[in-house]
């Protein structure tokens, strides 16, 4: 190479000054060739835009379906306190009553009511609504917490010893139990969930976040700030955050239906919100003593647990799908 510009040689031993390109000018001014310079933005590894993300999820058919029940769940959640029919906690002399696909039901009551004669379809909305509250605070708090760890522990050779402790420690304890330990000590309701699923989600954030970035440190374009005096803040926020973004964003997509599974499974055992709130777990708590004669109360809630999961995890695959350069090659 005669100088830093790729494709410009030597023609012979004899003409030194000159270069394949035919130009006899300084390194860096030649014709037809650009310049490659440490602080070209093209050649650093940005991420691709958001459009791009977009239009190759929106090829994808299972994940417009997941995306649209989600939605779909998401407005009815939101929208609960207009489109609800009944009040959730007003109870009516139609105890258990079936849902209109069985003998006996009726329009009144389009999924029927449960052990106390409240209307299961209204409920359903409000329970919706907490469930994925528990599930997107939790996820939120969580994913930030353990991404900020993971991130520093690879920015911060120091620190990543003691980061990494502190994670192992963090997993020994299961999410169950952490829910456990925390209502015996703040009484059962929706924020011992919450600190439980949040705390769970912290550790095995932070080593997806850790793996990601040891080797984006690894890339060239991180010496190349560095050389260009860029302050730690501008290569943590535009070099390293950027472009480990999407496997925390996958990750976080994927746990947000393992939280709501696990959130519904604390519910269901008395730890979750207290009666009478509404929530999926709890409902489907309630419904287990009447199984036999009216096993709407506790099936309708668990499928709509199932769906939500269902939804979460199909998106969360094609999201992965997308966002993954490995799997796009």
């Amino acid at each position: 190479m005669c100088c830093s510009i790729r494709g410009c040689r030597h023609d012979g031993p004899d003409r030194s000054d000159v270069c394949a390109c035919g130009d006899t000018r300084p390194p860096g001014q030649h014709r037809g060739v650009r310049p490659v310079s440490v602080a070209d933005p093209e050649m650093l590894d940005a991420p691709e835009p958001v459009e791009a993300w977009w239009r190759r999820l929106l090829r994808d058919p299972s994940a417009l379906l997941a995306s649209l029940v989600l939605l779909i769940v998401v407005f009815c959640a939101l929208a609960a306190p207009a489109i609800s029919p009944h009040d959730p906690f007003a109870s009516s002399r139609a105890i258990m009553q079936p849902p209109i696909w069985a003998e006996g039901g009726d329009w009144l009551h389009p999924l029927g009511t449960d052990g106390q004669g409240r209307d299961m379809l209204s409920r359903l909305f409000y329970g919706t609504r907490l469930t994925l509250i528990i599930g997107l605070v939790s996820v939120g708090i969580g994913g930030a917490f353990g991404s900020l760890m993971g991130l520093l522990a690879a920015f911060r050779p120091g620190l990543d010893p003691w980061v990494m402790r502190c994670v192992d420690v963090m997993l020994s304890f299961p999410a169950i139990l952490l829910g456990l330990a925390l209502v015996a000590v703040m009484g059962p309701g929706a924020l011992p969930v919450i600190v439980a699923l949040a705390v769970a989600t912290v550790p095995d954030c932070a080593r997806i976040a850790r793996s990601v970035a040891v080797s984006v440190m690894q890339q060239d374009y991180i010496e190349a700030g560095r050389a260009l005096g860029l302050s730690n803040f501008a290569l943590f926020t535009r070099y390293l955050l950027r472009n480990c973004i999407s496997s925390i964003m996958i990750f976080l997509s994927l746990r947000f239906g393992q939280i709501i599974l696990i959130g519904a499974a604390l519910s269901f055992l008395g730890l979750g919100a207290r009666p009478p709130t509404a929530e999926l777990g709890m409902m489907a708590a309630q419904g287990r003593d009447f199984l036999l004669f009216a096993p709407h109360i506790a099936i309708i809630p668990s499928v709509l647990i199932f769906v939500i999961v269902l939804a979460a995890n199909v998106l969360g695959d094609a999201l992965r799908d997308v966002l993954d350069p490995r799997l796009r090659s």
